[in-house]
């Protein structure tokens, strides 16, 4: 293995350094904001800390008192949390039985590409023909079918990743076991997806996140708090209705709290499944 100088290692310590600047500067100037005064955020020159940290407004938004603000938080917290859960379980129930199929039968591969294309259609080229099929089965501001519309989004970019994966595992191992008379679906079950566990966890987090943070959909096809999402509902924070941009900072820091914990979760699982897959055999 190459040696490597200590000026290097500093180089490398330098850039992973600016890198997290970059990305958490943001983050936490989103922090400071929602807890600082009103009068701090609109103060000249700008106040970089406040003076005294309010932490009220996320009482204010996590509050569960009838029609008030909080109410219609953490109502589309929970419509988000669903609708991106339900959308990610079917999309993976779809994508590892479709992307093992399209791996291991390369003569039908075109299929995928085709779906894959469906992605160089604007949303909005889509919006009508998905809401009048809503409209007709009745599931228009409807949790149910608003997963539906992210399945569509969903299973073609999780099958991908599914089939990239299983492309990775040798079919010698697979032959093996339907020699010993595994089934097909056993030989699935009990060999592939084991060693298939990281691109499942990854497959699952990125499909959760594109769900947590899809807007477009989730404006058109809500009107109210029975299915209206996170999104949304800080999009209506942020349309003039409220004047305390601390409020909106809030907002942001807690829709910003369940993807940082399903990541954490996600992590966790990756480093399990490679760690199992590269004991084994």
């Amino acid at each position: 293995m190459e040696r490597r100088g200590p000026l290097f290692n500093i180089f490398i310590y330098i850039c992973a350094l600016l890198l997290a600047a970059v990305i958490l500067a943001p983050v936490f100037w989103l922090f400071i904001m929602s807890i600082s005064p009103a009068a701090d955020l609109a103060a000249k020159p700008l106040r970089w800390w406040p003076h005294t940290p309010d932490f009220s407004r996320y009482r204010v938004l996590l509050s569960t008192i009838e029609k008030s603000a909080g109410a219609a938080f953490t109502s589309s917290l929970i419509n988000s949390i669903e609708v991106a859960a339900m959308a990610t379980i079917a999309a993976i129930a779809l994508a590892i039985p479709a992307g093992w199929a399209v791996s291991r039968t390369p003569t039908v591969a075109w299929s995928l590409t085709m779906v894959i294309a469906t992605y160089m259609l604007p949303p909005v080229a889509l919006a009508v023909p998905l809401y009048m099929g809503l409209a007709r089965l009745g599931m228009l501001n409807n949790v149910f079918g608003l997963a539906l519309v992210y399945l569509t989004i969903l299973a073609p970019f999780t099958t991908w990743l599914m089939k990239s994966g299983f492309d990775s595992i040798p079919k010698e191992i697979e032959a093996a076991a339907m020699i010993d008379g595994a089934g097909l679906f056993q030989t699935l079950k009990i060999i592939t997806l084991p060693l298939a566990l990281p691109v499942v966890a990854t497959s699952a987090l990125f499909a959760f996140l594109l769900a947590w943070d899809e807007f477009f959909y989730a404006l058109l096809f809500t009107s109210d708090q029975r299915a209206k999402t996170l999104t949304v509902a800080i999009a209506d924070l942020a349309g003039g209705r409220v004047s305390d941009y601390g409020l909106i900072a809030t907002a942001g820091v807690l829709a910003a709290l369940p993807p940082v914990l399903v990541g954490l979760v996600m992590q966790r699982a990756l480093i399990s499944g490679l760690t199992s897959g590269g004991v084994k055999g």
